[in-house]
């Protein structure tokens, strides 16, 4: 961290200079139009970029309000964490995702997980599309569909499956709020690695594609020039995935609930 940053903190946190805020909030503005970008690629024409960057921004200065600099963490990884669910809650209030599209989602994500649960690996589109008695051509065009949908991010796999629940993302609870529970930090862990082993039970492609978007901040055109494949094709890939991870996953929810 800078000379100057580390001053602005000081400022803000410990002589509660609202001029230094606006000042970090500036700083890090870049950061909300990144992941902004970013999200957008993957959504419907119906969210524009500006929406994004205004629910970012409130994310942004969550972030700031709530980013302790004396812990030695590197701002820029905490920020990206918050202003990306900034966005994401905001587009679950705006609640752009038609009610069909979501039924649809649902139907197919348990399809993976009947499947894979009956034949422990992961499920063909053959078997996928037979299971639900279409073609592998519908199937395609319901991918299609559903991509705009998968681009929550993982941490929403620990919500509980009640709409009314209380959202719950493991960057709220790894916030320090000078308590531990240690139940909720052993439920945390529990998740986390319930996570990893699904991801790492997915088709090699689509392992890839999660681990480049999610862990390397690729985007869907980036990942298909390093696998040499089309844009369209990793699009349909990270929704497989992400459908599989949340049929494989929905019976857990209940753990953080």
């Amino acid at each position: 961290m800078s000379k100057d940053l580390s001053g602005l903190w000081v400022q803000y946190k410990d002589r509660n200079q609202i001029e230094a805020r606006d000042e970090l909030i500036l700083h890090y503005a870049h950061m909300v139009k990144y992941v902004a970008n970013r999200l957008a690629i993957n959504l419907s024409s119906v969210v524009e970029i500006d929406e994004l960057i205004s629910y970012g921004i409130e994310g942004l200065i969550d972030a700031i309000e709530k980013f302790d600099y004396k812990r030695n963490i590197k701002f820029e990884t905490y920020a990206i964490t918050r202003i990306r669910g900034g966005m994401i809650d905001g587009l679950r209030s705006m609640d752009w995702v038609p009610v069909s599209l979501r039924q649809k989602s649902k139907e197919l994500e348990k399809t993976y997980a009947l499947l894979e649960s009956k034949l422990e690996r992961a499920a063909t589109d053959q078997e996928v599309a037979q299971e639900l008695g279409i073609s592998l051509d519908e199937l395609a065009v319901l991918l299609r569909e559903l991509a705009a949908t998968t681009i929550i991010s993982l941490d929403d796999f620990i919500s509980g499956d009640d709409a009314n629940d209380k959202k719950k993302r493991m960057i709220d609870l790894l916030e320090d709020d000078k308590a531990v529970d240690a139940v909720q930090l052993v439920e945390l862990e529990e998740v986390k690695g319930l996570l990893a082993k699904s991801i790492s039970r997915l088709p090699d492609k689509e392992r890839t594609v999660v681990y480049l978007y999610y862990y390397e901040g690729l985007t869907l055109k980036e990942i298909g020039s390093v696998l040499g494949l089309s844009e369209s094709r990793i699009s349909q890939l990270h929704t497989k995935s992400i459908l599989r991870l949340r049929g494989g996953l929905s019976k857990k929810k209940q753990l953080l609930q």
